[in-house]
């Protein structure tokens, strides 16, 4: 299809086409193209190719790093508009949405690059006559896995960080939405990275993850996914003493406080919900409204999302687009299906928009019970859950009653409510006000079952680096 690139593996500073399976559009089931899959040699080549390149880029100056890195930023830049077009293609969200996931992206890559200069070491005082010294160093080869929701974003998430960080990295991009990757890896390429320092490879992800992890090549593992999958890869990679940052699933709670305006809450929330029609792992879903206010907000809330126009996100008036595939289709439905009986009142959405695309409106629940499927798995799609609570103390209850730790949301204007919410709500994120759960500069990242380590800011950078400590005894 027209606007829809060639997807090829890139091993070793050179692209390899191969056959694969179809990429399907989800607004229309159409086939835009194929994916291919790596053989176990073209694994093995990456390997190698990892090796040699972070024998390179990890003596490398920082300073040359960083200019490779801006380079290949500024070609993103310049190439947004194509890349956009095939993210929505691939994944439907719409165009304008496509866009601003391609510019945070590099953000993302621009703030690693600057930052991967500041890696500093340091020196301990001692006595006279001794030194010591600690030094970040670089980790190693990497192998990276990144899903289908976020096709250039979160990729970039993970290469800028290796690579800020001096360390050569695999990439295992999503199959269903390998366009962002490709893209990603090509400005790379012609930004003038040496070869070997990034590889991209597609395929059976059990397959890749069970041969890539345990080789000695590889030093990190960083995955962005489920949570039973990224336990799977936890447990694998500790059977052979490799770290890895683990970015798993939320189920993401909203404290809604009774001294905010409930309409002017509900439409920010509704913007919050709809995005990438909340296939998201921090997207909000469980709302935890204050009594006085509840009905005021169940109704704004419903009222909003049902007027969402959602349709094909390539038509620039959509507001929201299809879900990537069928499971999500048939996710929600059977979560919906459960909720209602047992109790829920669907106040917007519910069904399936027509038979052809995975299209599903913004769905509203209100007084969901604790049981429902939907308040104990994470739903991955755009269901909102609208509960009352008493106080607040009751909310961070609730917020905290499941293992998941991703992101969490408020909403109040008080300063003592604020406060006591950022303390109380167990997650690695919590934005108060707004649904913004981490920028460039900022770590992100889980706690239980969402996972550790962190991505952005220092800390993220730090994760892709060992510490060695120097002694030494001058003559």
């Amino acid at each position: 299809m027209a606007n829809y690139p060639q997807i090829d593996l890139y091993i070793d500073g050179r692209w390899k086409h191969a056959d694969g399976q179809p990429v399907i559009n989800p607004a229309d089931e159409s086939v835009l193209g194929t994916v291919p899959t790596a053989t176990r040699a073209d694994l093995d080549d990456a390997l190698a190719a990892a090796e040699k390149g972070f024998a390179i880029w990890r003596k490398t100056s920082p300073a040359k790093r960083a200019q490779i890195i801006l380079k290949a930023a500024s070609l993103i830049r310049e190439r947004v508009d194509e890349m956009a077009v095939a993210m929505t293609l691939e994944q439907g969200k719409p165009i304008e949405q496509a866009k601003l996931e391609i510019i945070r992206g590099c953000d993302i890559i621009e703030w690693d690059a600057t930052e991967g200069l500041r890696l500093y070491g340091r020196v301990i005082p001692s006595e006279p006559g001794m030194r010591h010294t600690v030094l970040r160093q670089p980790i190693g080869p990497v192998a990276a896995f990144s899903p289908w929701n976020f096709p250039m974003s979160s990729p970039a998430r993970k290469v800028a960080g290796a690579l800020s960080s001096g360390c050569s990295i695999i990439l295992k991009a999503s199959e269903e939405t390998p366009a962002g990757a490709v893209q990603l890896v090509r400005a790379f390429h012609d930004a003038g990275l040496p070869a070997g320092v990034l590889n991209l490879v597609y395929g059976n992800p059990a397959e890749i993850s069970e041969y890539l992890i345990p080789q000695s090549r590889i030093r990190l593992v960083t995955f962005t996914g489920s949570i039973p999958v990224g336990k799977h890869l936890a447990e694998m990679a500790g059977r052979h003493m490799k770290p890895a940052i683990m970015e798993l699933g939320g189920h993401a709670p909203v404290i809604v406080c009774d001294d905010v305006d409930p309409a002017t809450t509900a439409a920010t929330s509704v913007n919050g919900k709809s995005r990438n029609a909340g296939q998201v792992c921090v997207a909000p879903t469980r709302f935890f409204v204050q009594e006085s206010i509840y009905e005021s907000f169940a109704r704004s809330f419903a009222e909003k999302a049902s007027q969402l126009k959602i349709g094909d996100g390539l038509d620039p008036s959509n507001q929201m687009g299809p879900l990537a595939n069928s499971r999500r289709i048939d996710t929600m439905e059977a979560m919906v299906a459960d909720a209602k009986s047992k109790g829920a009142r669907v106040l917007a959405g519910g069904h399936r928009i027509g038979n052809r695309g995975y299209f599903f409106p913004l769905t509203v629940l209100a007084d969901v019970p604790d049981d429902a499927r939907a308040m104990y798995d994470e739903p991955f799609g755009p269901l909102a859950l609208v509960n009352p609570v008493k106080t607040i103390d009751e909310a961070i209850e609730k917020a905290n009653s499941l293992p998941y730790g991703l992101a969490a949301y408020a909403f109040t204007r008080s300063a003592r409510n604020a406060d006591m919410l950022a303390d109380g709500v167990e997650v690695g994120n919590i934005s108060i006000n707004h649904f913004v759960a981490s920028v460039a500069e900022t770590p992100f990242g889980g706690v239980k079952d969402s996972g550790y380590g962190r991505e952005g800011g220092t800390e993220g950078l730090q994760c892709y680096t060992v510490v060695k400590n120097v002694s030494h005894k001058t003559m």
